[in-house]
């Protein structure tokens, strides 16, 4: 698999020029023969994840605290304590670099492919419309593989539902890992801001899109055949798991309102800390036996 780009960096800015002119894109959702694409594995839904094991306490006996030194800072004590040398196990040596040339490395590599099932990762970027009399609207912009040109779609699917997905299988057998970064606009709420503060702000031109299941249309440009496949695939996904993702999204967020008031009602405090070292009698070297 190749690099990811350094997409992100740019993301939210380049969802937000306004696009006028679209290409309608027929998607055939309804067939008689439905597609398969489904979710593989769990998706986040609000539940409290269990609580992790505590970790063994590091106690110093007091004969080997050699110095003690406190300092209050924003509301916690910290206490930094010089502490008897102890004896580290010795730093391993680094394994011996893998010769991808070598035949007997290709085969098992080969091997390993072979067992796996086609793998098709996904790059995504959404930035999810609001509005107060009508449902919401997803500017979608895709990278396939995570390379090449992305593209950019209108869709009628709430892309904030697909937040909590990570892995989901296409219709084909492979195997989809979706990364997305996403974003809500609330229309009403800007368009209250521009008028209150005197700002500027372009609304979207939003192309109409039937109601009904998820559909979608392609901005100027031609999709790849791999590329437009993608796009329907998680389109396909979105109507088939619907039930699934609207479920699991409003459990995240009942979760984060009610962390949200536990936060405001309860402030966590800061806590204590305690920080122990001990000096080194001789320079650390490098791997190539020079000092650091």
């Amino acid at each position: 698999m190749k690099s990811i780009p350094l997409v992100f960096l740019t993301l939210v800015a380049s969802l937000s020029p306004v696009i006028s002119q679209v290409e309608k894109i027929d998607v055939p959702f309804e067939s008689a023969s439905p597609t398969t694409e489904r979710i593989l594995g769990t998706i986040p839904d609000g539940t409290p994840t269990p609580p992790e094991v505590p970790k063994p306490k590091f106690i110093v006996p007091a004969k080997d605290i050699l110095h003690t030194k406190t300092i209050a800072q924003g509301g916690r004590i910290i206490t930094v304590r010089q502490i008897t040398p102890i004896a580290l196990p010795p730093a391993q040596e680094a394994a011996p670099q893998i010769d991808l040339t070598d035949p007997v490395v290709q085969h098992r590599i080969a091997a390993f492919r072979g067992k796996q099932p086609h793998l098709v990762f996904l790059v995504v970027g959404a930035t999810v419309y609001h509005f107060d009399d009508s449902p919401p609207r997803s500017l979608v912009q895709i990278w396939p593989q995570a390379e090449g040109e992305p593209v950019t779609v209108w869709s009628s699917a709430d892309f904030s539902l697909l937040s909590g997905l990570s892995t989901f299988a296409g219709s084909s057998g492979e195997t989809n890992q979706l990364m997305m970064m996403w974003s809500v606009t609330n229309l009403p709420n800007k368009n209250a801001l521009q008028k209150n503060f005197a700002r500027q702000f372009q609304a979207p031109q939003i192309p109409d899109l039937p109601p009904g299941a998820a559909t979608f249309v392609i901005a100027p440009g031609k999709p790849t055949a791999t590329t437009l496949a993608s796009i329907r695939s998680l389109h396909d996904l979105y109507h088939n798991e619907y039930g699934k993702l609207k479920a699991a999204y409003d459990g995240r967020e009942q979760a984060r309102l009610a962390q949200e008031a536990q936060l405001k009602a309860h402030p966590p405090k800061p806590k204590d800390i305690t920080l122990n070292y001990w000096r080194i009698d001789s320079p650390a070297t490098s791997v190539k036996g020079g000092n650091r």
